[in-house]
């Protein structure tokens, strides 16, 4: 059997760090890589079991690349404080590492809730990342914002989703894409006026945003938003 590490990137969740390690119990160890929280997340990450380390913040993919690093054993999973590790995910993951693995990682799609309601449509579902994967082969991009895992090797997809629990109001969603959008560094004054046209029509048409109703349409407008701000910045 193959042991796993799982590995959280930190900073102030402690809204959500307990659930998130309750929920990967079944884990040989919980990383978390904190970046300097002033409420009670290390605390409470370390009552419910975690190994806390400390780190300056370094972008997002340099941040989960010293977590990965970090870890104790090769095959990792890599968790944000506000997702969850669903049992029926966790039953595929002790199974994949109980028997001889013939992948060097895995695609997890993920469920996402906004404003209290999981979405599917807006091209939200299933919304596939690599987490599961042996660290010897891969890692993530150097992207100080969606950081990504570039991996050597052969990559499978597991069959259960992960819950994400995005965004509980609108205005967590505008001010966390305010703060990403900041971090993009292709000022485009082209795409910033056409971009968000087609971000919304996308989303909202195509990705069948309508058929969530007012959240959709908020989705996709906010999306829209964020799009503008990313390339006029």
């Amino acid at each position: 059997m193959h042991k796993l590490s799982v590995v959280i990137i930190t900073k102030n969740e402690e809204k959500f760090i307990a659930d998130a390690i309750k929920s990967v119990s079944f884990a040989d160890e919980v990383l978390v890589l904190d970046s300097g929280s002033l409420d009670k997340t290390c605390e409470i990450a370390k009552t419910n079991g975690a190994r806390v380390e400390h780190q300056e913040w370094l972008g997002f993919g340099p941040q989960k690349n010293k977590a990965v690093n970090l870890a104790k054993n090769h095959w990792v999973f890599v968790l944000d404080a506000d997702e969850r590790v669903t049992v029926e995910l966790a039953a595929e993951v002790k199974c994949v590492l109980q028997n001889k693995i013939t992948s060097d990682g895995f695609y997890v799609a993920r469920l996402n809730y906004f404003f209290g309601k999981e979405v599917k449509s807006c091209g939200l579902y299933p919304d596939y990342s690599i987490r599961l994967f042996n660290r010897e082969k891969g890692k993530f991009s150097e992207a100080a914002v969606h950081e990504s895992v570039q991996l050597q090797g052969k990559v499978d997809k597991l069959n259960n989703h992960m819950v994400h629990l995005a965004y509980d109001n609108i205005s967590e969603f505008i001010e966390k894409q305010n703060k990403y959008s900041s971090l993009n560094n292709n000022a485009n004054k082209i795409k910033a006026l056409f971009s968000p046209i087609w971000t919304f029509f996308k989303l909202y048409i195509l990705k069948k945003g309508f058929s969530d109703g007012w959240r959709g349409f908020v989705i996709a407008s906010l999306y829209a938003q964020y799009t503008f701000w990313k390339y006029i910045k």
